[in-house]
């Protein structure tokens, strides 16, 4: 008997400790607004059916040659709404820009060859993205997934290549500052760590992996030497397979996120059994503090019976039905529970023994979805222990 005593206390002595050890996660619920930064792998995008009209122009092409890319930086921009149940939509505004390096491909005489490249591509453009977050499954981290659509617009700046060419054929020098637009698409996977702190602040990391769809045609200048001097025309050239991993580091905001509130203390344990406590039902109008006459009259009743028993304290607990937002059901509920006990202090209760809190639209007395008037939930309960 006296271990499981020990085993028993014990555990409600460590019980608090277990509560406080889980981390908890609030599931992003109404208006969010979020911004990232961080860098752009590009792969390296094919140059095909290069157009121009150049002398021996038929002998240098280089179908299928490949731009080397360095890596780029990339910002991010966020707009969107929880649902509640860890369903995201949200509307990005994205950047992402990446210079070339290098021209690779074959000579028409099937020998290996390179040049060099300069300028860079940049993208920018609305993406429209569904996300869902994992609560609960990993400690103090919300893993995340997505999914978007949009437009983007691919814009060549001062970009310029070199052809490559046989020895019988000129070599020209393509440049370009053209801007193309296509539809595009992306996968989305990141994770997002709340602060505790600050309810609705949470810093945020993800990997996203974005194609372009098709191919672009560009316009383009050729220049090429000649014995009689530098020749000059217009063409086109395509942009193809133009695929961005993107790593990205920020912070998102919802707004409207109260804290919960604090965790009961768990009684102390005694060695006799506690006499069994006593409540009192006051009931409110909606989006009302004041009393009625009928709560008036529960109250003194409630104040003339503790006079009668032994007590160690009074609890008044205001609560409100869902109704209104959250933050203002919580100041409401405080405001209700205030007016319980300045009348029951008027009634002869010492102050010292009542102790008044508000618990807005949390414990409905009669469960119901948001946005409901239920009377009911509109009250103040008075314990007498």
């Amino acid at each position: 008997m006296a271990l499981r005593k020990a085993f028993l206390a014990t555990t409600v002595l460590m019980l608090p400790l277990v509560v406080h050890a889980q981390p908890i996660t609030q599931p992003v619920s109404g208006l969010y607004v979020g911004a990232a930064g961080g860098f752009n792998i590009k792969a390296n995008p094919n140059i095909n059916n290069i157009q121009n009209n150049l002398p021996g122009a038929a002998a240098l092409t280089t179908p299928n040659a490949n731009l080397s890319t360095g890596i780029g930086g990339a910002a991010v921009g966020t707009i969107g709404y929880g649902l509640g149940n860890g369903f995201r939509i949200e509307l990005e505004g994205a950047y992402r820009g990446n210079s070339f390096s290098r021209t690779s491909g074959e000579n028409r005489a099937g020998v290996g060859a390179s040049t060099g490249s300069s300028g860079s591509e940049r993208l920018y453009g609305p993406m429209v993205n569904v996300d869902y977050d994992f609560h609960n499954l990993i400690p103090w981290v919300v893993p995340y997934i997505g999914v978007g659509i949009g437009y983007q617009r691919a814009q060549l700046q001062n970009f310029s290549t070199t052809g490559t060419a046989t020895a019988a054929a000129l070599a020209p020098t393509i440049s370009s500052d053209d801007t193309r637009a296509s539809f595009a698409a992306q996968g989305i996977v990141g994770g997002a760590f709340q602060i505790p702190a600050v309810p609705g602040l949470a810093l945020t990391a993800e990997y996203r992996l974005m194609a372009l769809t098709g191919t672009r045609t560009y316009n383009a200048t050729f220049r090429a030497a000649t014995p009689t001097g530098t020749v000059t025309r217009f063409g086109k050239f395509e942009l193809g397979h133009d695929l961005n991993n993107t790593f990205l580091f920020g912070v998102r905001y919802n707004f409207g996120v109260t804290p919960p509130p604090p965790p009961m203390a768990p009684a102390a344990m005694v060695a006799p059994a506690p006499a069994p406590s006593r409540s009192y039902l006051v009931f409110f109008d909606w989006d009302k503090a004041t009393l009625t006459d009928r709560a008036r009259q529960i109250i003194k009743d409630a104040a003339d019976n503790s006079t009668r028993v032994q007590y160690t304290r009074i609890e008044v607990n205001g609560y409100t039905d869902t109704s209104g937002k959250p933050q203002y059901n919580q100041g409401l509920s405080v405001r209700r529970a205030q007016a319980v006990a300045a009348e029951l202090t008027r009634n002869g209760v010492p102050p010292s023994a009542i102790t008044a809190q508000g618990f807005g639209d949390t414990n409905l007395l009669v469960s119901t979805g948001p946005g409901v008037r239920e009377p009911q939930n509109r009250r103040v309960e008075i314990i007498v222990r």
